[in-house]
């Protein structure tokens, strides 16, 4: 392997879809012989840094009050940093850099200036996202310009599935995109190790609750569940801008105290949560043209054994769909309907997956969601894009 330098504002500890996947590719690229340095951002207060096989710099970044980093002040903080971190390092034989867009042009830029090859990691695509909330019109077009930017100077575009790939070469057509999937840590989320506290028949969503995510779904449909299972406790674990709304919806329709909201915890802990819960639920608000997304939490629940309740239409419901009906342990998608979504969890939480059926469930996660076959995909893509711009 040759050496690399990877960009990113969020990597591990810190608990996200992207500081997972970005970790297993710089472990998978050291276990190989290359050296790769990562440039990314101090962690927030609490969580514990550990010893890796590569080198990590990190530089102190504006987070917002829930300790994301989150806007376009904050990616600032890290962008404009991190185009002179970039010029100055040592020279790699390539880069990786992850979104946002604004990451993703200044790498260009430095990669430019320093005739070196990179490799943008598209999970998703970040104008798509930006057209799916209230984002003015402006905001949005210079996202996607941005993104475009990136991308067609990119050596490759790596992304997670073939529907996100097609997205992606409708914005960028000259762009060479390789579909590397996704996936999550299945030593972490595993069916067996501790089990967070709970009371009652629990239903648990974990990670990010934004815009297009609509998660206030289920909090909608809760007062219909609660009225046939009065134990029943709805768990969020995580943050995100929907974060207070959520809260504030749970008093306004009288469930709040069978309401929790958790904000972030480590991978291990949010495991445990997964672990706990008769059912994940998992959403993604249809109508935004961001049906191609498959969310990291539903592949998570799914390696933890636990079963899942997906929201929502494209990617995600045709994942679901694809399962073997002998290991689904009542996996169910249903449209976004609050009515539909209010049915679905009473049935599960009536009818709980036997500890059998979870245990046939995350055997065929482990082999179907694993990150360790990722990133070796990840890995053999960007080491030929270093190959081929020698």
């Amino acid at each position: 392997m040759v050496d690399a330098i990877l960009v990113s504002r969020l990597f591990a500890p810190e608990p996200s879809a992207a500081s997972y996947r970005l970790a297993a590719l710089a472990e998978t690229w050291a276990r190989a012989g290359g050296r790769m340095l990562v440039l990314t951002t101090r962690p927030p207060a609490g969580l514990t840094i550990e010893e890796t096989p590569y080198r990590v710099s990190r530089w102190p970044v504006k987070r917002a009050a829930d300790g994301s980093v989150r806007g376009y002040l904050s990616y600032l903080s890290f962008d404009l940093p991190v185009l002179l971190r970039l010029l100055a390092a040592p020279r790699p034989s390539v880069v990786v850099t992850e979104p946002p867009p604004t990451t993703g042009a200044v790498v260009a830029l430095a990669c430019g200036v320093r005739r070196l090859p990179f490799a943008y990691y598209a999970a998703d695509c970040w104008s798509d996202a930006a057209a799916a909330t209230s984002a003015p019109r402006a905001v949005v077009a210079v996202v996607r310009a941005l993104e475009r930017f990136a991308m067609r100077r990119a050596a490759v575009v790596l992304t997670v599935n073939d529907a996100i790939a097609a997205r992606l070469r409708e914005l960028v057509p000259k762009a060479t995109v390789e579909v590397v999937g996704n996936g999550v840590d299945t030593s972490i989320f595993a069916p067996t190790g501790d089990r967070a506290s709970v009371a009652g028949r629990t239903v648990v969503y974990t990670g990010t609750a934004s815009e297009w995510q609509g998660a206030e779904v289920f909090v909608e449909a809760w007062p219909a569940v609660i009225a046939r299972h009065p134990d029943a406790r709805l768990r969020f674990v995580g943050a995100g801008a929907s974060w207070p709304a959520l809260r504030r919806l749970a008093d306004e329709l009288g469930v709040g105290d069978s309401v929790e909201l958790i904000d972030t915890v480590p991978p291990h802990e949010a495991a445990a949560h997964l672990r706990a819960a008769t059912l994940a639920v998992v959403s993604l608000r249809p109508g935004q043209s961001y049906d191609y997304a498959l969310p990291t939490k539903l592949l998570a629940a799914l390696a933890c054994g636990t079963p899942a309740l997906y929201v929502g239409e494209g990617v995600g419901a045709d994942f679901i769909a694809s399962m073997p009906p002998a290991t689904a342990a009542g996996s169910r998608a249903v449209e976004f309907h609050v009515s539909a979504v209010g049915a679905a969890i009473a049935y599960a939480l009536q009818h709980p997956a036997t500890a059998e059926e979870r245990a046939q469930l995350a055997d065929w996660g482990r082999h179907q969601v694993s990150l360790a076959a990722v990133a070796g995909r990840a890995a053999n893509a960007v080491a030929g894009a270093a190959q081929g711009a020698r």
